[in-house]
């Protein structure tokens, strides 16, 4: 099966000379569709790094990124652009909400900039914060919100349309257990459906939702085998 999402012997330097950092080095990595990928390692194990090299948010120093086939890198600033807007979801930690927008409007708007009817993507939108829980806040504005409501229109945003790979960084950070635990049931349904979904978590509860736990650690994949504890990979990155 090919994969929706590789990553080829991709390294990510920040910074030159004395100053360098390597926040990933020589990472391979594949998501297939149907598949749900949990991501963990100790802070500055690079976690967030893969996943804005994977949305291309960023591009790697070494080695190549591609999303169904196509190379990030070789693609230029409007069509990585409109990639973003038609076939990957992103949810970000601070959640990226447009202020003046509402919740509706937030959710409809890369469906909107792509070409999308207004009335079909609203439509599309207020399914999608349905199947959050906050179909009844459709009209009301981030400020207005909960940080977990906000979240979950920030998760509704990554999931409207057809997405082929949605990308999670911490999406249940602001949640309550019981709101968390029907997030990632969505993400396992929407990767049940056919999607390839990526998701950066430091709680091993969450990591059972997915089929397979990827580790990093100092930007070095070190375990992708599932055949190690999770709990006892983060034990031995807490001791580091």
């Amino acid at each position: 099966m090919s994969a929706l999402l590789e990553l080829d012997r991709v390294s990510r330097v920040h910074g030159e000379g004395d100053l360098q950092v390597h926040a990933l080095r020589a990472v391979s990595f594949a998501a297939h569709a149907g598949e749900l990928v949990a991501v963990m390692g100790p802070s500055g194990s690079g976690k967030s790094t893969l996943l804005t090299l994977s949305g291309g948010l960023d591009t790697p120093t070494d080695g190549a990124v591609r999303v169904e086939g196509s190379d990030l890198g070789a693609m230029g600033a409007k069509e990585r652009a409109r990639m973003r807007r038609t076939s990957i979801g992103y949810v970000f930690q601070d959640f990226n909400l447009v202020p003046a927008l509402t919740a509706v409007e937030n959710v409809a708007l890369p469906l909107e900039l792509d070409g999308v009817r207004t009335r079909v993507a609203r439509a599309a939108a207020r399914t999608a914060l349905e199947e959050v829980g906050i179909g009844e806040l459709a009209d009301r504005f981030p400020d207005l919100m909960s940080g977990g409501q906000q979240q979950r229109v920030a998760i509704a945003r990554a999931v409207v349309g057809e997405r082929r790979l949605i990308l999670a960084d911490e999406p249940t950070g602001a949640l309550d257990t019981e709101s968390g635990e029907d997030v990632l049931r969505l993400l396992r349904a929407r990767c049940d459906a056919g999607a390839a979904g990526v998701m950066v978590t430091h709680e091993a509860r969450h990591a059972a939702w997915a089929d397979r736990v990827v580790f990093l650690r100092d930007g070095v994949v070190v375990d992708d085998s599932g055949a190690t504890p999770v709990d006892a990979l983060l034990d031995q990155g807490a001791h580091r």
